[in-house]
């Protein structure tokens, strides 16, 4: 959204944001959760998810009431915004339809499954007047955000390198079958992307050379559980994504950025600053899922929601980031399918 375009104000601004939820899944309980307990300026009023039960057995615990279907919330005089956790290729419809209700929208990464669709979207919300926040939880990690600031402040001079990672704890999928085709670019990699984007404040990233494949499955026609991704941004810094769907050891997020004064790290996948020292070396005890890890950051992020729906602005990170980390994204595909340099879109015109 453009950050002078005006957002209508909830009618609530003293009492907490009433937030209805939509998907009750992984992602979506943990929301669910952080919102009815760690968000003082939130209020979940209900949890939607169709699958029988779903949507009780994370409502009723938190107070919520449950719903089988989204348009009970829609047209419900007590929601102000909506929270969209359900898959992601309904992503789109679901902020569309939100925007159209005149709800704020926090829609989880990504934004919509192609350019066209988040296009659509930030098209939707901007019409509409209301927010449309994209769930980049990096952004409001501590660590990150610390090193945006040294980043933005000059300290480490010119930007250089950056690198960016994320590592799925386990090892791997139990059925390659199911993944869908380039899930580690739109929707583990996303991130990552995002991540480098930020880092790299007034640059935008302008090409990718991508390489993937499994190395969990060899041979699988469509499954990529291994990736690394160089991007050239505009102001000559060259970036690095990487992905792995197996860390037997946690879930592992990490950057870095390397700059012509100086360079700043971030993350460990540590859970704790415990470490054991013993016969068998130095241990540590490490997180095994995003929500774990970034718990601050999930809490931080939906703060940031109900903030900008209470002040009337547009939030942090919007449709325009979710925009230009998902073009990253298909660039990577167009790299893949090529098997070479692949430009990064700008504008949806570009992508066509």
């Amino acid at each position: 959204m453009d950050p002078r375009t005006p957002v209508r104000r909830t009618t609530m601004t003293s009492t907490p944001v009433r937030v209805a939820l939509v998907g009750a899944g992984r992602i979506g309980a943990a929301h669910a959760e952080t919102l009815a307990r760690r968000v003082p300026d939130a209020h979940l009023v209900a949890v939607v998810d169709p699958r029988p039960g779903a949507a009780t057995a994370v409502a009723t615990p938190l107070g919520a009431r449950a719903e089988t279907e989204v348009d009970a919330v829609l047209g419900a005089a007590d929601v102000d915004a909506v929270v969209v956790a359900a898959s992601s290729v309904a992503h789109r419809d679901l902020v569309v339809a939100a925007a159209d209700a005149g709800k704020h929208v926090f829609c989880e990464k990504p934004a919509g499954m192609s350019l066209v669709e988040i296009d659509e979207a930030r098209r939707a919300a901007t019409a509409a007047g209301v927010v449309f926040q994209v769930g980049f939880n990096r952004r409001f990690a501590r660590e990150f955000a610390q090193a945006r600031d040294l980043v933005e402040s000059g300290t480490l001079g010119e930007v250089r390198q950056l690198r960016s990672l994320t590592r799925d704890p386990g090892r791997g999928p139990s059925d390659p079958d199911v993944v869908p085709p380039w899930t580690i670019f739109t929707q583990t990699l996303i991130h990552d992307f995002d991540t480098l984007n930020f880092l790299n404040p007034g640059a935008h990233a302008v090409d990718v050379v991508a390489t993937a494949d499994s190395l969990l499955f060899p041979g699988h026609a469509t499954l990529l559980d291994h990736a690394t991704v160089v991007v050239r941004y505009s102001n000559g810094a060259l970036g690095t994504a990487e992905a792995s769907f197996a860390a037997v050891y946690g879930y592992d997020v990490r950057g870095e950025v390397l700059g012509s004064e100086g360079m700043v790290t971030m993350g460990e996948g540590a859970s704790s600053s415990l470490r054991v020292h013993g016969q068998g070396g130095r241990t540590a005890s490490t997180a095994h899922s995003d929500t774990e890890l970034l718990r601050d950051a999930y809490a931080a992020e939906l703060a940031e929601l109900c903030a900008a729906v209470r002040e009337g602005r547009p939030p942090a990170v919007g449709a325009d980031e979710a925009f230009a980390a998902f073009a990253v994204a298909q660039a990577c595909i167009d790299s893949m399918t090529t098997g070479g340099r692949a430009a990064v879109a700008t504008s949806v015109l570009q992508e066509a």
